[in-house]
């Protein structure tokens, strides 16, 4: 038997239709519990149950209980990052499922993929970060450059606290509705509640859609303008 990191069990825990559908809803950011996981992933209670408790073993899931209700979340951001990267690739690769409703041009519009702005308008977020040098790409990386430090710390970041995260400050997530990359790592997230307390936009009780208000949306793309950025950005 070989020794080292045992892949294989993760890819068959991940690789599971149920448990994938559990690990997609997940990544919502919210905690779930099992009635509503079950529902998800299309199976019974039981079945869901069963599902849970092998991805909490493999600390794939953390669990808290509240009241009488127990609720299930993604464990960290290294379980989120690995998760965002292998959907990332099946959007690239056009593995894709269809799902048509209402709801869908509102997902592919601005979505929280774990804890950040996804969707037609969070790629444009990337973007202009890009076109402006505030980002900056150095290989597979992504740098904020010190003209973007100023810029995201006039728009409310507090940006030391960021930066002794462990957790990655900026990372290119591929968008599987764009087919392109936005924002996410810890900048990405705190961007997202940036845009939250400002109430350009609130997220969709019981969904992934993150719904900007008209003036919200309107401000976001005027922050967003070429002019603006060497503005300070009132809080």
């Amino acid at each position: 038997m070989k020794e080292g990191p045992d892949i294989a069990r993760i890819g068959a825990l991940i690789g599971d239709p149920a448990r994938a559908n559990i690990l997609t809803a997940l990544m919502s950011g919210k905690a779930l519990t099992a009635t509503e996981l079950a529902g998800e992933a299309g199976v019974t209670l039981q079945t869901a149950s069963a599902h849970l408790k092998k991805l909490e073993s493999a600390s794939l899931l953390r669990q808290r209980k509240q009241g009488r209700h127990r609720y299930f979340a993604i464990a960290d951001d290294d379980v989120g990052n690995v998760l965002e990267s292998i959907m990332g690739l099946a959007a690239k690769r056009g593995m894709l499922r269809t799902r048509t409703g209402p709801a869908d041009a509102e997902l592919k519009k601005a979505r929280v993929c774990y804890d950040h702005l996804a969707g037609d308008l969070g790629v444009l977020l990337y973007d202009r970060l890009l076109t402006n040098n505030l980002l900056l790409e150095d290989g597979d990386e992504v740098v904020l450059s010190s003209r973007g430090a100023l810029f995201v710390a006039n728009f409310g970041v507090d940006l030391g606290r960021l930066q002794k995260s462990r957790r990655p400050l900026c990372k290119a997530c591929l968008d599987w509705s764009a087919r392109r990359s936005h924002l996410a790592g810890a900048l990405g997230a705190a961007l997202l509640d940036a845009l939250y307390a400002r109430k350009w936009a609130t997220r969709k009780p019981g969904s992934r859609i993150v719904a900007f208000t008209r003036s919200g949306e309107k401000q976001f793309i005027d922050w967003l303008d070429s002019e603006s950025f060497d503005q300070v950005v009132p809080r």
